[in-house]
């Protein structure tokens, strides 16, 4: 995996090993993934699932129903040394997005203030 400067706000990451794409996204108030994403690139992952506050989220697509949360420690490559997060992700078991999204609550969490 290596850094790709400023292209895109999709970028590689590295989680459980394994390379990721994921969509940095600072005006989704969540980061999120879908169940079916889950379901695809994972086995037993609802056993590490955490209960979420809300059921029900709005998106620009639409009302999700969310299902629980799971932690996922993801490495983000740079040239500078690689950055390691462990954001929580609420898994929806109707999100049509493809990819992980990290949404704004991961600059909350590590005091990011753009």
């Amino acid at each position: 995996m290596e850094y790709i400067h400023g292209t895109s706000t999709k970028i590689n990451v590295c989680i459980d090993n394994f390379q990721y794409p994921l969509i940095i996204d600072s005006g989704a108030h969540f980061s999120i993934v879908s169940r079916k994403y889950m379901d695809k690139k994972f086995t037993n992952w609802e056993k590490k699932l955490f209960p979420t506050k809300e059921k029900t989220l709005k998106s620009a697509s639409g009302k999700m129903t969310s299902i629980g949360t799971i932690i996922k420690e993801i490495i983000i490559p740079h040239r500078k040394g690689n950055i390691r997060l462990n954001p929580a992700f609420v898994v929806h078991k109707d999100a049509h997005i493809q990819d992980y999204l990290l949404g704004k609550d991961y600059q909350r969490m590590y005091g990011i203030d753009i």
